[in-house]
């Protein structure tokens, strides 16, 4: 590449990432075809693609993936009430957003029903302007009034408590003209234009009979009006569903679409477990399927259709935050609320045994809840870290200030396991539990025992040695398994004493935080405040997350609520992979030569993949 054009290619990025970052700060004159929170722009006005799509890829054919246990038995087409479950697939393959992401850019949105964002100056509002094309399935166009009931909608009573949280930051939307709508902000917060373009969007006439529109909790298998490439298609109950792609679809040639979900027909096909799930996989029964448990990849993804071609066992590298993966505790009860008892019990976990005899040494251990990032506290706080939370208005315990964060238990020598269950017993001394004719008691003569609850036995080869180790401490522990509706049930009512958590990681951490950590989600039903969090420190870190006006002060932020979290033992850490592990038919499938930094397999899949 000539000087000439290394400049070129150089100055554009810059520019447009300098178009962006005036639209953050300047007046609402300022439209911009996309949004960065931090200013960081690749693509500019007018970009044909994503580089990670085939634009050519031909739109035909057919591809069938295994359901999620989860959602086998799905009992509604409404995915953002509390009650029920929805099929697989529903929200990202029907309903659309007004901006869009990409796989590339982990803080960037592009216009997608919205052609245009601007931010006022001021901060505290973000106006979108609808792209005239955008349709309905049933050929409406998608107009202003329809952004705000949705909003309306998502943020009622009637609407899972999670997308109350995930849109708090926002006062209330107006409708300007026909297809021009302003969300107004109740602070100043750099997420805020994303998470308002990130609103899914339906219909007005969703849910109406007669004119009359049900509430929004009553819209239960009514089909949606939504606008996304496909629409619910043939289904078989406690089979499968089919989504059938959309011949009209309004954004088939638009460039944040354009070379993406390219079959005609997606199948999602139900199995009541894994073992069943994997012997369909190999009978043809389906196509594509990721493997989770490391003992079934290296032990029973082989054989002669894997040597000969048929199916392909492949592991795709991924730049993906780690993410969180662990046993979490419900603090709500009394004898989780000591987090001495908390810590006594990860001591149990002997991290190292299980990686040679379980895991065949695929996995890395988790060290925080923001693993394999700039947001993981190491060691001692540095000065900005120091200055932040000596800053708050709330006191923070000394021991966070003075101490390293800690880090999770190893058995490696010159540790042992011995050695920190004598650590564990130490604690739960200091907690008032001791041991009374072997068994762990506290002042009333109360045992101390775990109840560890799972929907899938899947966990239970991870669970029964640490339940040995923890019988040694005096602690009586069980593993339960229990059918999904009655898990969906206890975990939206906080009715479960200790369970295994895995949640996807982002690189750059916003609005879920509040909903996952907040104390005011501690007690709301169906919130993502599993553990039951309600740490004054940890609300005054969130407040200053949402309010981070540039990356540097995100990560000082993030990172200072990594070492409160920690230091606070909400959970047992449990392990990741740096890759994602799939298998799927050969010859079948036609896919980019470079998958992008940053996906979730099965989306790239659905959005990116074509049949050959």
């Amino acid at each position: 590449m000539g000087p000439m054009a290394w400049r070129k290619a150089g100055w554009q990025p810059l520019k447009w990432a300098l178009v962006a970052f005036l639209a953050w700060v300047a007046s609402p004159s300022w439209a911009s075809h996309a949004y960065a929170q931090f200013g960081d722009v690749k693509y500019p006005p007018g970009f044909t693609h994503f580089d990670y799509v085939n634009p050519n890829a031909p739109k035909q054919g057919q591809i069938s993936l295994v359901a999620p246990l989860l959602a086998n038995n799905f009992d509604k087409f409404n995915p953002y009430t509390l009650k029920g479950t929805e099929p697989p697939g529903l929200d990202g393959l029907v309903f659309e957003t007004l901006l869009v992401g990409n796989m590339d850019e982990p803080a960037t949105s592009y216009g997608l029903l919205a052609q245009d964002v601007s931010v006022a100056a001021d901060r505290l509002s973000a106006t979108f302007k609808l792209n005239p094309k955008a349709r309905f399935h049933n050929g409406d166009p998608v107009l202003a009034l329809d952004v705000k009931h949705s909003f309306d909608m998502l943020t009622s009573k009637a609407a899972a408590p999670q997308y109350v949280a995930y849109f708090s930051g926002v006062k209330g939307v107006v409708v300007l003209d026909d297809r021009t709508v302003r969300f107004d902000f109740k602070r100043p917060d750099a997420e805020l234009p994303s998470i308002a373009g990130s609103l899914p969007v339906f219909s007005r006439k969703w849910g109406q009979v007669n004119g009359q529109r049900k509430p929004f909790d009553q819209i239960v298998m009514d089909t949606p009006i939504a606008s996304g490439p496909y629409r619910i298609g043939p289904i078989t109950a406690g089979r499968d569903i089919t989504y059938v792609r959309d011949p009209a679809y309004w954004a088939k040639d638009l460039n944040v679409r354009k070379g993406q979900y390219n079959f005609d027909r997606i199948t999602f096909r139900m199995f009541l477990d894994n073992v069943a799930a994997f012997e369909a996989f190999k009978a043809g029964e389906f196509d594509f399927i990721q493997s989770f448990i490391s003992k079934d990849w290296v032990r029973q993804y082989k054989g002669r259709k894997f040597d000969s071609g048929e199916l392909i066992k492949q592991s795709l590298p991924h730049q993906n935050a780690a993410g969180f993966q662990g046993f979490i505790f419900n603090t709500r009860l009394p004898k989780f609320s000591d987090p001495r008892v908390r810590q006594a019990i990860d001591l149990a976990l002997d991290y190292e045994w299980m990686n040679r005899q379980l895991f065949y040494g695929i996995y890395k251990r988790l060290q925080s809840h923001f693993t394999n990032s700039d947001y993981e506290a190491k060691g001692l706080p540095v000065p900005e870290d120091l200055a932040l939370l000596r800053g708050l208005k709330v006191k923070v315990d000394e021991a966070i200030l003075n101490s390293p964060v800690p880090v999770p238990p190893v058995t490696t020598a010159p540790n042992s396991l011995r050695g920190n269950l004598l650590q564990a017993r130490e604690l739960l001394k200091q907690a008032g539990w001791t041991l009374r004719d072997g068994q762990l008691r506290n002042a009333k003569g109360e045992r101390l025992t775990i109840d560890f609850m799972d929907n899938s036995p899947s966990m239970g080869r991870v669970v029964t040695p640490l339940i040995r180790n923890l019988e040694k401490l005096g602690i009586e522990a069980n593993y339960r398994v229990v059918d999904y509706a009655v898990y969906e049930k206890r975990m939206k009512t906080f009715d479960f004493e200790a369970v295994s958590l895995a949640t996807q990681g982002r690189l750059i951490p916003g609005a879920e935080l509040f909903q996952t950590y907040h104390s005011s989600q501690a007690k709301v039903n169906g919130s993502g405040n599993l553990m039951g969090v309600s740490d004054p420190v940890v609300d005054a870190l969130l407040d200053r997350i949402s309010s981070a006006r540039t990356r540097p002060e995100l990560v000082v932020a993030v990172r200072s609520l990594d070492r409160v979290l920690r230091h606070g033992h909400y959970a047992v850490l449990h392990w990741y992979s740096n890759t994602h592990r799939v298998a799927y038919r050969g010859g079948r499938f036609g896919q980019p030569a470079q998958p992008p930094l940053h996906y979730a397999p099965e989306a790239w899949v659905l959005g990116c993949w074509w049949s050959l």
